[in-house]
């Protein structure tokens, strides 16, 4: 491949890091990827730069108060809009409302009230669906067949007329991560697939966004019983290549991504973003020895009773676990650390992956630092590219770096499928 391992990246060994608005990391994550998501107009720098001004390093109410404030300001300003005939206005700040209260809601959880993180995701929600219709073609609302109920999602396609008008499309199926919203999808590879004359897709997993927070599903080790469905409702449609599907998964779904297409044989092509081979490390770093000794003896009433206890006075704290329970569906840790367990690529698996795979490995990646390289090792023909520090995109998922990943992610893409597509008008024209 053209962007095989280590190559046109600048090195980063000596590059210093980029200068920090806050110590706490989980608030300058936020920052970068806010930021990184105005290449798509999902936000725009002066609002997300004076939003920040009154942000308090660590303080959850703050920055609430701060995006949800710019989003209800920008929501009304969209209305506004929509209501005097400006489309591309109203369109415009739809999304970057849509954007600044999934912001909001993802700093809920540990806040004075963690509902919120439900309250403000419909918020969110609400704003997107509000710019769905103000595309040029319309962003298709879609319902696919699962296990007896559907999973929501969205379908891109290029503007009728286009020079890829003319027959089926290659397209790529965009996996959300734990708690990413659906504006990440469109930073994450919905745009990028469009411009270049492709379909794209995304949905609402179990334990993902509409079918967490409406429907009550929940993750599931075997996520090729979710992807088969999405597969099959592809296929069904005259506008797609069904020798040209992709499967593109980001954060915890680069487990999700390898694992589905050790199975389902269809995909053409798969991306991980990064490579996670074991979920569960990213539970685990800091618990101690005695407890990782309970949950490896499966003492689920210690495990529970001393993790509880620890708790106990750090209601902020016991609130972000809950939160990051809630997608397992359950409200005891011990059950939680065992399906987050569950969700493990072991060398028989890996050995199953035949359709090419391509893994980024971002410097200073937080949650499964040297997963992407071990993923890399495991899977025969793989490709690893990196993002470095130098370039600006390191860090979970390059969040600053949004132009440049979608530039390494489709060049190996279009390689390897052997496409090479006349550009179409971006998402938003």
């Amino acid at each position: 491949m053209k962007l095989a391992d280590d190559v046109m990246q600048l090195d980063s060994a000596s590059a210093p890091p980029m200068q920090r608005r806050f110590q706490d990391d989980g608030f300058e994550f936020d920052r970068l990827l806010l930021l990184g998501s105005a290449y798509r107009g999902l936000t725009d720098v002066g609002e997300v730069l004076r939003a920040l001004d009154h942000v308090v390093d660590g303080d959850h109410e703050s920055w609430i108060t701060a995006f949800s404030s710019l989003a209800e300001r920008l929501r009304a300003q969209a209305d506004a809009s929509l209501s005097n005939g400006h489309i591309t206005s109203a369109r415009s700040a739809y999304l970057r409302a849509s954007s600044y209260f999934a912001s909001a809601s993802a700093a809920s959880p540990g806040s004075e009230d963690p509902s919120r993180f439900t309250t403000l995701w419909e918020k969110h929600r609400d704003a997107w669906d509000a710019a769905v219709d103000l595309f040029d073609p319309p962003v298709e609302r879609i319902e696919i067949p699962y296990d007896g109920t559907v999973l929501h999602g969205y379908f891109f396609h290029p503007r009728s007329g286009s020079a890829t008008d003319a027959g089926p499309r290659p397209t790529i199926i965009l996996n959300n991560g734990s708690d990413g919203p659906v504006t990440d999808m469109v930073r994450y590879g919905a745009a990028a697939a469009v411009e270049r004359g492709w379909n794209a897709v995304t949905f609402d997993g179990p334990g993902q966004n509409a079918a967490l927070h409406r429907q009550k599903l929940y993750f599931r080790p075997d996520w090729e019983a979710v992807i088969t469905p999405v597969v099959d409702w592809l296929t069904a449609r005259t506008d797609v290549d069904t020798d040209a599907i992709v499967l593109h998964g980001v954060s915890q779904a680069g487990y999700w991504v390898p694992r589905a297409v050790a199975f389902e044989k269809r995909i053409a092509a798969a991306v991980a973003d990064p490579g996670v081979v074991r979920v569960a490390d990213s539970w685990q770093a800091h618990l101690p020895d005695a407890m990782a000794e309970l949950l490896d003896n499966k003492n689920k009433a210690a495990f529970d009773e001393f993790l509880m206890a620890g708790y106990r006075d750090k209601p902020a704290e016991l609130a972000v676990l809950r939160w990051r329970m809630a997608p397992y569906g359950t409200d005891s840790p011990y059950e939680a650390f065992v399906a987050a367990r569950a969700m493990h690529l072991d060398a028989d698996t890996m050995s199953h992956i035949t359709c090419p795979l391509l893994i980024t490995d971002p410097d200073h990646e937080q949650f499964w630092p040297g997963q992407s390289d071990e993923l890399h090792q495991g899977v025969a023909g793989s490709t690893r590219i990196r993002f470095t520090r130098a370039e600006g995109a390191d860090w979970h998922c390059e969040p600053a770096a949004a132009g440049l990943r979608d530039e390494r992610v489709f060049d190996w893409l279009e390689d390897v499928l052997n496409l090479t597509r006349p550009a179409s008008p971006a998402l938003a024209d």
